[in-house]
């Protein structure tokens, strides 16, 4: 019943909820092959740094021109919060995924991030926060999975490398443990204003990482290709602010067991969109491993749906809390 003398939230439309789930569905998961073909002829860490302190400029200035300035004004125990959480999910996170991507596949990284949930189960357990057993399940499953895709001599395709299938691994485990302390830290109360701080920082920190690592050295912006800049602008205005919106507007409007299913529907997506725009190979290998992965983070995801805690922005994912902003 809605209190004395305010208006009950209208249902949202079943075409406008289909609309926003397909727009995170297909976006997330085309974030991979964007990611694959920037990084072919960009630094990845400093591509992705400019990725994310655009959209956190572009993000906070729609919310001071909506709200005025002071919506951005956050406490500085909240910004130090958000701060951390985005040096793990961009940092850590997107920053692991670009540099790994420069010679893993695009639907074999999606299908070893998918596995964010399984890691958040085993962060929940260290927590002493018992999960639900199907869950307990699903994460063996799913480690299993991941066992077949990184084992030595998998039939994964040409040019994979060890230490990048490992890259992928660790930047899951970056983003599950920024996506676990979201709703641990002091954080600010807006998911919109918690992301702009976020992107700000983590930009701030894959900027500077590159600058350390040494990728401007002798990089022109002529080395970029047509088709990476267009990609790359892709990423700044429909992957990071697009998508996000609609996650959010999904988190509020529908049910959290259908909004959570993108986590094992963006690797389907990226697996044959990296196959049908780049040739990416889909071997016995990736198939295999890759559906063990995907029955266990749907194991996880099913386990998990009575439970939706108001504050938990980042039960699931991926560029991302927040966003968990998926790639």
């Amino acid at each position: 019943m809605a209190a004395a003398g305010r208006a009950p939230v209208a249902a949202p439309r079943a075409l406008t909820l289909w609309v926003a789930l397909v727009t995170v569905y297909l976006v997330w998961g085309s974030t991979y092959l964007a990611i694959r073909v920037v990084v072919e002829t960009a630094p990845p860490l400093l591509a992705m740094g400019s990725r994310f302190l655009l959209a956190g400029v572009l993000l906070g200035a729609f919310l001071a021109v909506r709200r005025g300035p002071a919506a951005l004004r956050v406490r500085p125990r909240a910004l130090g919060g958000a701060a951390v959480v985005g040096l793990l999910l961009l940092l850590g996170g997107n920053g692991g995924v670009a540099v790994a991507e420069q010679t893993v596949p695009s639907g074999l990284t999606a299908l070893l991030v998918a596995a964010t949930p399984l890691w958040l189960v085993c962060l929940r357990t260290l927590a002493r926060d018992r999960p639900a057993r199907l869950s307990l399940l699903g994460t063996v499953v799913g480690f299993l999975g991941i066992a077949v895709l990184v084992r030595p001599g998998a039939s994964l395709g040409e040019g994979v490398q060890s230490w990048g299938l490992l890259t992928v691994v660790g930047a899951a485990g970056c983003w599950a443990l920024g996506s676990f302390l979201s709703s641990r830290l002091p954080m600010p109360e807006d998911a919109f204003v918690a992301t702009t701080w976020e992107m700000l920082v983590g930009g701030a920190g894959l900027t500077l990482v590159g600058l350390l690592a040494g990728e401007a050295d002798g990089f022109t912006l002529s080395q970029v290709s047509g088709a990476a800049w267009a990609w790359l602008v892709y990423l700044v205005l429909i992957g990071s602010i697009v998508a996000f919106s609609a996650y959010v507007w999904l988190l509020h409007h529908a049910p959290i067991s259908l909004t959570a299913t993108y986590a094992y529907v963006n690797p389907v997506v990226a697996v044959a969109l990296g196959a049908l725009v780049l040739a990416e190979p889909i071997t016995a290998g990736v198939l295999v491993g890759g559906a063990i992965v995907v029955l266990g983070v749907a194991l996880v995801v099913s386990a998990e749906r009575p439970r939706r805690p108001p504050a938990d922005r980042t039960l699931l994912t991926c560029d991302e809390r927040v966003v968990d902003l998926p790639a």
